[in-house]
């Protein structure tokens, strides 16, 4: 009778803890539901170590086609922390391709308007959009490593036969058989098979764990599509039909997976029947051989795979880019037209937490003059990133933005390669290199930017040789937004450049700046004036302002130079 009672007690304690755990998962549902609702357009705050951008980066690299915003562009314009500022994303599939995305500018209008279709259409149907965000969540992330990792290291294993696994459970049998004949004999003979086979399986086991971790994000990728395609949501029907139709390809994948990848087994929950499988595998493969399986299915079906993530990540990225309008509201759809411009009003950049909103109207190249820090670069980067915005998630920070369809390139936040062995100018030199050459490429016109042009030289060679650069770059098939601080570009460019530039106010021992752009080049000369401010000596400022006046007078150094 107490075995009975101790039983029921430790079935009673299994149902009790099943329900709690019920319990829990649906009250954390709910908790993440509500806070979705509540919080649209607050992205949220996460840690990004630096091996997960590479992670992060590898579906773009595996789907890179055309013209793409390269590695120094995307660095001089901190598109890390652009991505991170919108990334509202639950999954692999999402983060990956929104990161895609900002580095594959679109040169079509009619992508762009199908993606404000879906874009506007989550934002206001907030139960779809939670509902889909819910199934996101399921689906996750994979972990230290991409799901195309994992899909790439499947190749790795080879070939698989199955033969010896089949021999391992043809063993098995035959050794229970002859107990039939001789008891003592069959045990012996039974024990040693299953020690061989469990020592062989533990060595091939320990070489497929880490491949389980695929199979693992495929089925739930699985699983995710097939309840994403149950919601009603009329302008996904190309894509959720697409989805369909893809996993119903998967047929011989799911079969018989329970063998591998059991719930209760995946979640190492302890079960007891999943115990007694647990040495049903070892002692007869039957995993190995369901792996063997599921692996050559998964071969026969990577562009499916693709296809899904494709699907999958894309609808998360406009949900995603939706949120990021919802937390930034003073942002507008831009205005595609043929002709080569840049129109511009109210443009801001959106890390800034207050930023100087400014103007832009031209159908020509623009050089900026400025002291430091009074905007130049801030400015170009915050043109050169909308211009990217306006290509890829079809959204500027602007009142309105009127443009054509460009290639973005830059030469802005450049540093010496010590590893590489290339001086500052080297670096330059090449950066600069590479924009002339994206030029020779017919097609859509290239919006180039560079900061401060061949700084890492001296003024002579300097003045000489970004006078040639940037005439070229100006010319035909490309429009050039460029800062300097030599005013005598303004003049030996001024038929081939705008001049707009920033000025900064001195006033009681005290700098300010306005960050507002202006028309002409820029007047004021203050750099030597700021040393006072800075506490240098009266006597150095003096001389310093007596030699410039002299240099400006007469055109050379003279003694004191």
């Amino acid at each position: 009778m107490e075995y009975v009672i101790f039983a029921v007690a430790v079935v009673l304690f299994i149902i009790v803890i099943m329900i709690k755990g019920y319990i829990d998962y649906r009250n954390e549902l709910k908790k993440f539901k509500e806070k979705r609702y509540k919080d649209y357009g607050i992205i949220p705050q996460r840690e990004y170590k630096p091996e997960q951008f590479a992670n992060i980066a590898k579906y773009f690299q595996k789907h890179k086609d055309g013209f793409f915003i390269d590695d120094i562009t995307w660095n001089d314009l901190n598109m890390d922390e652009v991505f991170k500022s919108m990334n509202d994303t639950y999954s692999a599939a999402g983060e990956e391709y929104l990161y895609y995305m900002l580095r594959t500018p679109s040169f079509d209008k009619q992508e762009l308007i199908r993606k404000e279709e879906i874009i506007s259409f989550f934002r206001t149907h907030a139960d779809e959009r939670v509902l889909c965000q819910l199934l996101f969540k399921k689906l996750g992330r994979t972990g230290k490593f991409s799901i195309y990792d994992y899909l790439d290291y499947l190749d790795g294993l080879g070939e698989r036969s199955n033969l010896k696994h089949y021999l391992a459970l043809v063993m098995v049998l035959a050794a229970i058989g002859f107990m039939f004949f001789n008891l003592p004999m069959g045990l012996l003979l039974l024990v040693l098979v299953l020690v061989i086979n469990i020592l062989s399986y533990f060595k091939i086991k320990s070489e497929i764990d880490p491949y389980i971790t695929s199979f693992s994000y495929i089925f739930k990728l699985l699983d995710m599509s097939a309840e994403l395609t149950k919601v009603k949501i009329p302008v996904l029907k190309e894509e959720l039909d697409e989805l369909k139709s893809t996993a119903k390809k998967f047929s011989g994948f799911k079969r018989g997976s329970y063998l591998l990848m059991s719930s209760g087994r995946m979640s190492a929950s302890g079960n007891p029947i999943e115990i007694v499988l647990d040495y049903m595998r070892m002692a007869w493969h039957l995993d190995l051989i369901q792996f063997n399986h599921m692996l050559s299915e998964v071969r026969k079906h990577i562009s499916e795979i693709d296809i899904m993530l494709t699907l999958v990540g894309k609808i998360e990225a406009m949900i995603s880019i939706g949120a990021f309008r919802e937390g930034n509201p003073e942002h507008c759809i831009p205005s595609f037209g043929q002709e080569k411009k840049l129109v511009a009003e109210g443009i801001y950049h959106p890390l800034l937490r207050e930023p100087v909103k400014n103007g832009i109207d031209t159908q020509k190249s623009v050089l900026i003059t400025g002291s430091n820090a009074s905007g130049k670069s801030t400015f170009l980067k915050t043109v050169a990133l909308n211009q990217i915005l306006a290509q890829t998630i079809n959204t500027c920070m602007a009142a309105s933005y009127e443009t054509t369809f460009f290639r973005v390139c830059s030469s802005m936040a450049l540093r010496d390669d010590i590893q590489g062995g290339d001086s500052y100018y080297m670096v330059e030199i090449k950066a600069l290199k590479r924009i002339m050459d994206e030029l020779k490429t017919p097609g859509v016109p290239v919006l180039c930017f560079v900061d401060e042009v061949l700084r890492g030289t001296n003024t002579v060679e300097r003045i000489a040789a970004s006078v040639q650069i940037l005439q070229s770059l100006c010319m035909g098939n490309c429009l050039c937004f460029a800062a300097t601080h030599d005013i005598e570009l303004t003049h030996l460019l001024e038929k081939e450049y705008n001049n707009y530039h920033f000025e900064e106010q001195i006033e009681d021992n005290d700098i300010t700046f306005s960050y507002k752009i202006m028309h002409g080049r820029a007047q004021s000369r203050n750099a030597i004036r700021l040393l006072g401010i800075m506490g240098y000596e009266e006597s150095l400022i003096q001389k310093a302002e007596e030699m410039a006046a002299a240099f400006i007078r007469t055109g050379n150094w003279g003694e004191n130079a």
